[in-house]
């Protein structure tokens, strides 16, 4: 991390935000400090770190025309990854490289306000509502929101967890390693009595650490995160092997399996290919066992490896910079990490041709299902965890008088463990269509924001009119006081004009 004379984060912000003794200022607050020195100097858009880092480039969803194709389908993601990448690039002073930024991945870091499901609904509940976009004139925005059932404490099951550490080299600096001990201890603290936890380390040897241990030995498991030191190199597919193997020995019906990897994704020894790697884990998640990944670093982040793995995993894909995203992920979102509402969950779109001309669903590329597999329940998808909530934004050309009907969205989920899915269909009504994009629910002139956002900084060909300053106004406009989640955003936003308009500038 560089000084503050470059426009990165301070060496005393920094110990802050790796668990210093200085107060803990918000994410947002780092960002207006970062903003208030100035961006560094040279190309905008090349990232200040290393190019060792490696994305993958999905490509960006075309238009489609609803006579020729009414069908739009995929599976749920809950991935937030690609948000917390975006808001460290970003601090740093560079604008992201546009295949780190997942549009579905930035909208769902966000908190709406679904309501909840109810009874009859089961686990989950979809809303949708739409208006006229505030980027193109004549076309608008629609929104698939996906609420999931709230379990309380009481109701979760027991967790038994496999904690997989990279101790490699590449993991010494302050914000891995280091970094990674204070989550689990964070973590740790926040299990129960019937939890247990087993901690694997891989380097360039596998080492098992702790079988699975009891929360009645809690310092037992403090101890040995604590003891963790990187050093050699990275043998990534042996410590899956194992790491499964001791998830293995708590596998039962009545408790959550899960192994959480813990890694900058960097894998040079033994096993090193994707391939190989993910069909090492393929088998274990018909044996009921889920798979986290949790990204640490910037250098020579390997993205693509994480986010396949936990998809891969039937898991989720995180990334961690601060003690503020470590407790986001294993202290407020604790139970959505931990506990499996609905597996393998699916939806499809259907729209009327007669209403909708042409459609562009944004974002979920990777998450693209053929229409004929929605259906077919040996088609993995995505899973839902407890609380989660699921936001799509689609694009739309709609004709005269188009409201009642113009969309069916089908949801096609499994019970955890369960082997066949049942669907259900919501139909569009009219009455959620706003007549105007400010009469819209504040909700969704948020998260257009941050769609916006996205298809700007991943540099989206449907976006090239579009201003990251009128991105701002609406997501000011769609921000309440005190909502710190949203401010950090705006701050977010602030520290990117001046680096979209050097780019512009070019």
């Amino acid at each position: 991390m560089r000084g503050s004379s470059s426009g990165s984060v301070s060496a005393n912000e920094a110990a802050i935000i790796l668990g210093g003794k200085r107060a803990e200022p918000t994410s947002a607050e780092l960002i207006r400090r970062s903003a208030q020195r100035g961006a560094p100097s040279g190309d905008a858009e090349s990232s200040s770190e290393p190019s060792a880092a490696s994305f993958k480039d999905y490509g960006v969803n075309p238009f489609v025309t609803a006579q020729e194709d009414r069908l739009s389908t995929f599976a749920v993601d809950v991935d937030t990854a690609s948000y917390t990448l975006t808001r460290r690039i970003l601090m740093s002073g560079s604008l992201p490289p546009r295949e780190a930024v997942r549009v579905e991945e930035m909208l769902n870091y966000f908190r709406y306000t679904y309501p909840e499901p109810t009874p009859s609904d089961g686990p989950f509940a979809v809303h949708l509502d739409a208006a006229p976009s505030p980027f193109t004139q004549g076309r608008h925005l629609l929104r698939v929101g996906v609420q999931g059932k709230r379990l309380s404490l009481a109701e979760r099951k027991p967790a038994h967890l496999t904690f997989l550490v990279d101790v490699s080299g590449s993991m010494q600096s302050p914000d891995r390693l280091p970094l990674a001990k204070r989550a689990l201890r964070m973590l740790v603290d926040n299990l129960r009595d019937g939890d247990t936890v087993a901690l694997v380390t891989y380097a360039g040897a596998v080492r098992r650490v702790l079988p699975p241990t009891g929360m009645e030995r809690k310092a037992l498991i403090h101890a040995a995160i604590e003891d963790l030191t990187a050093s050699g190199s990275t043998a990534m597919g042996s410590g899956i092997a194992l790491a499964y193997e001791e998830a293995m020995k708590t596998l039962d019906g009545t408790s959550t399996s899960r192994v959480i990897i813990l890694s900058d994704g960097d894998a040079n020894v033994g096993k090193t290919s994707h391939e190989e790697i993910l069909k090492a884990i393929r088998g274990f998640v018909k044996e009921g066992i889920t798979l986290t990944t949790v990204g640490f670093g910037m250098s020579n982040y390997k993205d693509t490896m994480m986010e396949q793995l936990a998809n891969q995993g039937n898991g989720n894909n995180f990334y961690v910079d601060s003690l503020m995203a470590a407790r986001r992920v294993f202290q407020e979102q604790l139970g959505g990490t931990l506990e499996v509402i609905a597996q393998d969950v699916k939806i499809q779109v259907e729209f009327d041709p007669k209403q909708v001309t042409r459609y562009r669903l944004i974002g979920y590329e990777n998450r693209a299902i053929a229409d004929q597999s929605f259906r077919d329940d040996r088609v993995d998808a995505g899973e839902l965890g407890s609380g989660h909530t699921v936001t799509a934004l689609y694009e739309l050309e709609l004709e005269p008088d188009a409201g009642e009907g113009l969309a069916t969205v089908r949801v096609r989920a499994k019970k955890p463990r369960g082997t066949t899915a049942s669907e259900r269909a919501y139909r569009f009504h009219a009455s959620a269509l706003a007549k105007t994009f400010k009469a819209a629910p504040a909700d969704l002139r948020f998260a257009t924001a941050v769609m916006g956002a996205a298809e700007l900084f991943r540099r989206s060909p449907h976006a090239e009119a579009w201003s990251l300053e009128a991105v701002q106004e609406m997501a000011r406009a769609a921000t309440p006081a005190g909502n710190a989640e949203r401010e950090e955003f705006l701050a977010l936003l602030a520290q990117a004009r001046p680096l979209m308009r050097s780019v512009a500038a070019r």
